[in-house]
């Protein structure tokens, strides 16, 4: 097959990275990739949120499978775009993608159809949100309802922080049109996890678990960002905890789509809070996490390739998926300042050692090539991933290949899998 992943970041790598190793990939393009992926693949200079670029692209290399990494192109249409051409791809349709393209849609839905998730309100207004702050009281959670990069979700510990948060959103424009709308959840405690299914539009298959590390620094303090780090399996994720999300999450959830003519197709990832009245939908995203991903993609045993296909096709009642028992630990290498303001253009030295480590695999999420050199093009940069036997296993191995990399101007949190390590 003919297979083109679309998307830069290191979800994309890691995807590229696993489709390569599979005898069915015959030719690997990448649009429009970074300087990892080019080790893997034939990077090919369209953004991935050209829609038409990509369609005439895949149409004249007659690509015969595409599988589109990110929410936006997605959201925009692309994979509606590429089926009227003729072409197979992996991700749902637009209609079907707002699922994450909307956060008051998706909790509409929830509403609607019993799933579990904390209860909410929908705001088009500033001073109506801030009315409903008011009267309903802090800690509450501040979220853009359209896409925002996975930073539009702001976590208000006291009613001054929720009023300026509904500030940044609303009257700022810190997110764009994203902000046109907000929606204001109740602050839920538990175990936050990810959960990821692929679904055929019918059928659902689990994959396996994943605990994200959201905020920025060690301890769980600073910003939100896109993900500073990840693990899995996540231990809170038991069997029997997966038996009652897929029963009480994940078909609902099928079964709604399909009700409401939103058949659902692509990976659903569930971003769920584990509270003392079981697992509650914090999130769906409509495309693998970014950086749950690459350890997903490090413990898969499985033609990733044949089960994609599967999914794309309807046909997930072929597939068996295995992985590998080990635990995979990806800790997240950024640029000084993310998720705030940071300056491109560093270089990155030491990643031959760091990759000549046992088990390691250094995803790249934001990086460039100039000549030999390799440089920082992005707030998340470089994802080291790495497997072992048990988390602090895996965890010692990831950050003694995080250790050979020279590169003065990022950092990393030194305490990703600290939860498992805890239990």
């Amino acid at each position: 097959m003919k297979v083109l992943v679309v998307g830069s970041g290191g979800r994309e790598h890691s995807l590229c990275w696993a489709i390569a190793k599979s005898p069915k990939c015959k030719k690997l393009f990448c649009a429009p990739g970074n300087a990892g992926i080019a080790q893997v693949a034939e990077c090919v200079d369209i953004g991935a949120e050209d829609v038409a670029g990509i369609v005439t692209f895949a149409t004249e290399k007659k690509i015969d499978f595409v599988v589109v990494g990110p929410e936006a192109p997605l959201v925009a249409g692309l994979v509606d775009r590429l089926e009227k051409a003729g072409i197979l791809a992996f991700g749902p349709n637009a209609r079907a993608a707002v699922l994450e393209g909307s956060k008051g849609f998706m909790k509409d839905l929830c509403a609607k159809y019993d799933i579990p998730t904390g209860a909410y309100d929908r705001f088009d207004e500033p001073d109506a949100a801030k009315d409903y702050i008011h009267r309903h009281g802090a800690p509450i959670v501040v979220k853009a309802d359209g896409l925002a990069a996975g930073k539009g979700v702001i976590l208000c510990r006291n009613d001054n922080e929720a009023f300026a948060a509904i500030d940044h959103v609303m009257i700022e424009r810190a997110f764009g049109d994203a902000g046109d709308e907000v929606v204001i959840e109740d602050f839920l405690e538990g175990e936050e996890a990810s959960f990821f299914a692929l679904v055929d539009g019918k059928r659902a298959v689990p994959l396996v678990s994943a605990q994200d590390h959201k905020a920025a620094y060690d301890g769980d303090e600073g910003p939100n960002t896109g993900g500073m780090g990840a693990y899995t399996p996540a231990p809170v994720i038991t069997k029997a905890m997966t038996k009652t999300i897929m029963d009480t999450i994940i078909t609902p959830t099928i079964e709604a789509m399909a009700a409401e003519d939103r058949p659902y197709k692509g990976v659903l990832y569930v971003g769920l809070m584990i509270t003392d009245k079981g697992p509650q939908v914090l999130e769906y995203n409509v495309r693998f996490g970014d950086p749950e991903c690459q350890p997903l993609m490090m413990r898969i045993k499985s033609d990733f390739l044949e089960a994609l296909v599967a999914c794309a096709k309807g046909q997930l009642n072929k597939v068996k998926l295995k992985w590998h028992d080990d635990v995979a630990l990806i800790v997240v290498m950024a640029t000084n300042g993310y998720p705030g303001f940071y300056k491109k253009g560093s270089e990155i030295k030491g990643l031959d050692k760091a990759n000549a480590v046992d088990d390691v695999v250094v995803f790249h999420a934001g990086t460039t090539a100039d000549g030999n050199k390799i440089l920082a093009d992005g707030g998340r940069v470089l994802g080291v991933t790495g497997r072992g036997a048990t988390v602090a296993e895996a965890q010692k191995r990831t950050y003694k290949a995080v250790d050979k990399i020279k590169w003065p101007e990022g950092f990393c949190r030194r305490d990703i899998g600290w939860r498992a390590i805890n239990r």
